[in-house]
């Protein structure tokens, strides 16, 4: 255990707390912003607001300002931030094997990414960086690093871009960053550039780009883990999983670190929003995490695009994973299941379907996914593994494993509206929070949405067994009715049920190849039935 007391260089300092007490004394405005913010995080995380489903990824454009040639740091550093964010943000750090076993449970994926900036401010494409050379020998946390005027570089737009300065600090300073609902001129984040990344200028302890990671949390309005109120144990992070505690963390403390009557598992120093040292921060919590995605859907809602959240495993799994967890659902679900699906199901729905059951289908590529997952999976998909099938997966790329992207799903008439309110997220978003008015952002509660079934999600009733749930007929509704109309009917809501959970699980990045295309077939035998 390393004891920073006696070496004071060697602490992290953070001044993100001195720019929000400033902005707290001179702008009446942020004390205002700041209140709705706090009380649309207090209703996001008691469920009362529906989270954004998927992943976020966010723009970032890093602006590396530079007195000497050495703080002018290489694209090969910079890159390297990028992908410790990517990792941290998702729980794929090598080092989450660390966390000790009584806080596992509430680690939790951040479920976002970073990408630099590819088109800048006016459309030119751009490589997401700018270089400017500055007569300023160190900066503070006065913001003057980021306007042109003061020596630093000026901010690209705010709901558009993360904004990070990398440039020499002075006094100790690693880092800042200005909590969401200050000026948009100042938002974004400042890390020294002996912090910043895993190579090249970055220095040890703080070498393993965990002080931008740290920052960025503030920017999505997380707070020290203990509080802020000095050494007291008052404070408050205002997330519930965390253990109070009293003070700030340094260096690499023993597990269990007790303090605030916290035992007998003590402060939770591991958390990436103490001041250890970068070797020794692995993992946000779900309440952290809850707290960040609430400041996605209001303040910060503006910024970045949802996307699927394809699984990022951590480079070492932790050693509190059992094999058999991670193995033996995989194995029932993509080698088992495909014999009755894949192989039975298709012939019945040609064979017995009308010959133009896809005239009037979608027209945005589904189509082609559906003639391909049942004219032909019955013959071309091997019995051990779609992903060895070369007609209908080898000739994407981005099928390959842990880099698959999903097929274009079924048309989405049936379940239009609640996928549109999965994606947009509370009603208002940014333009109701920054002008509040009765309804807007934060004014209107949102209903949290129902939880999914858990019965018969990941085994289609027909398509798996070969058999029609409570005996109702797989042919056509008749024109006369009677009782194999209703009973078509009733399968008909079984099938719109069973799509709308398939494209709840799609939001929410959760389908593999093998769902696709059980997705797909689903449809399919939606679209005989008499559905549209």
């Amino acid at each position: 255990m390393s004891d920073n007391t006696t070496h004071p260089e060697r602490c992290r300092c953070c001044g993100t707390m001195a720019v929000h007490r400033r902005l707290l004394d001179q702008d009446p405005g942020y004390a205002r912003r700041r209140s709705r913010i706090e009380e649309h995080a207090f209703r996001a995380m008691r469920g009362t607001i529906v989270q954004r489903p998927g992943c976020t990824r966010i723009p970032v454009v890093v602006h590396v300002v530079y007195n000497t040639d050495e703080q002018n740091i290489s694209r090969e550093q910079i890159d390297s931030q990028i992908e410790i964010l990517n990792e941290d943000f998702r729980k794929a750090n090598a080092d989450i094997s660390t966390v000790p076993a009584p806080f596992a449970p509430v680690a939790a994926d951040a479920r976002l990414l970073f990408a630099l900036a590819t088109s800048d401010p006016d459309g030119n494409p751009t490589d997401g960086i700018t270089r400017t050379r500055t007569d300023v020998s160190g900066f503070v946390d006065d913001d003057k690093v980021k306007a042109d005027a003061s020596g630093g570089k000026d901010a690209w737009p705010a709901d558009e871009y993360l904004n990070i300065w990398v440039c020499p600090l002075s006094g100790g300073l690693l880092g800042y960053a200005q909590f969401p609902g200050g000026a948009a001129a100042t938002d974004g984040v400042v890390v020294n550039y002996t912090a910043f990344g895993n190579m090249g200028t970055a220095q040890a302890p703080f070498n393993l780009g965990r002080t931008a990671t740290h920052e960025i949390g503030h920017w999505l309005n997380l707070f020290h883990i203990w509080g802020d109120d000095g050494s007291g144990c008052s404070g408050s992070d205002f997330v519930d999983d965390t253990p109070n505690q009293g003070g700030a963390n340094v260096g690499k403390p023993a597990f269990p670190k007790v303090s605030c009557d916290n035992g007998p598992d003590g402060d939770m120093f591991m958390n990436y929003m103490d001041y250890v040292d970068d070797d020794t921060m692995v993992m946000f919590t779900e309440g952290q995490v809850a707290r960040m995605q609430a400041c996605l859907d209001g303040p910060r809602s503006a910024i970045g695009e949802t996307v699927s959240c394809t699984p990022m495993q951590p480079k070492i799994l932790p050693k509190d994973n059992p094999k058999d967890l991670a193995k033996e659902p995989i194995k029932e679900l993509v080698k088992d299941r495909p014999k009755e699906f894949v192989k039975e199901r298709p012939k019945d729905l040609i064979k017995d379907g009308p010959k133009d059951g896809f005239k009037d289908g979608p027209k945005d590529g589904s189509k082609d996914g559906i003639k391909d997952g049942i004219k032909d999976g019955g013959k071309e998909i091997p019995k051990d593994s779609p992903k060895d099938n070369p007609k209908d997966f080898g000739k994407d790329p981005g099928l390959e494993p842990g880099k698959w992207k999903p097929l274009d799903p079924p048309p989405k008439q049936i379940f239009e509206v609640p996928t549109k309110q999965l994606v947009e997220g509370p009603v208002g978003g940014k333009q109701a929070f920054e002008n509040p008015l009765p309804g807007g952002w934060g004014n209107q509660p949102v209903q949290p949405m129902q939880p999914m079934q858990p019965a018969q999600p990941l085994q289609p009733f027909v398509l798996a067994t070969g058999q029609a749930p409570s005996g109702a007929s797989l042919k056509p509704p008749v024109a006369d009715g009677g009782g194999e109309q209703d009973q078509s009917q009733a399968l008909l809501g079984e099938y719109a049920q069973l799509l709308a959970q398939y494209a709840q699980l799609y939001q929410q990045g959760m389908l593999d190849q093998q769902g696709m295309l059980a997705w797909q077939q689903a449809w399919a035998a939606y679209v005989q039935l008499g559905g549209r």
